[in-house]
């Protein structure tokens, strides 16, 4: 059913509770590809530093970003399976570039994890997975992350 899932990461605990699900749902599909995803967000100029700077943080993100990827990629252990794992790192607004990949690369589902905000966080910086829910054109499994999911349970 699903050739090609991808899962959109940022570095956090709670994006890789997605994981497990990737690995379940990639597997019992006879996937083909599984694609790891993050986004750089841009380093805005800042007064003070040059240029110079703020491109050499911007190549050591993409370099981080790439080794995260990879031992992601290793810890998913999808080779055994006989499915590629693409890592991909692109830079600008995540829920714009998570839209846009999925659609130019014929993803045929997006599985990621929420960070359980809500409220003032919310209202302040927005949800990447509503943007992306509302959005996009293929499906969308949302993972809440175990704590998350214990403390709503306990009236949290």
């Amino acid at each position: 059913m699903y050739k090609k899932i991808m899962s959109p990461v940022d570095g956090s605990e709670f994006a890789e509770c997605s994981l497990e699900h990737v690995r379940e749902i990639a597997t019992g599909c006879h996937a083909q590809e599984v694609v790891l995803l993050t986004v750089i967000e841009p380093f805005p100029p800042t007064p003070g530093f040059s240029e110079d700077w703020r491109l050499k943080l911007e190549k050591e993100a993409q370099a981080e970003a790439e080794d995260y990827l990879a031992k992601l990629t290793d810890r998913l252990n999808l080779r055994s399976e006989g499915i590629t794992v693409q890592t991909v790192v692109v830079h600008g607004r995540p829920a714009g570039n998570i839209l846009k990949y999925a659609s130019e690369n014929k993803v045929d589902l997006i599985i990621m994890s929420t960070h359980g905000e809500s409220g003032v966080l919310h209202w302040v910086f927005g949800s990447v997975i509503e943007r992306v829910l509302h959005n996009s054109l293929v499906p969308v499994l949302v993972v809440s992350p175990p704590a998350r999911r214990i403390g709503q349970l306990q009236g949290q």
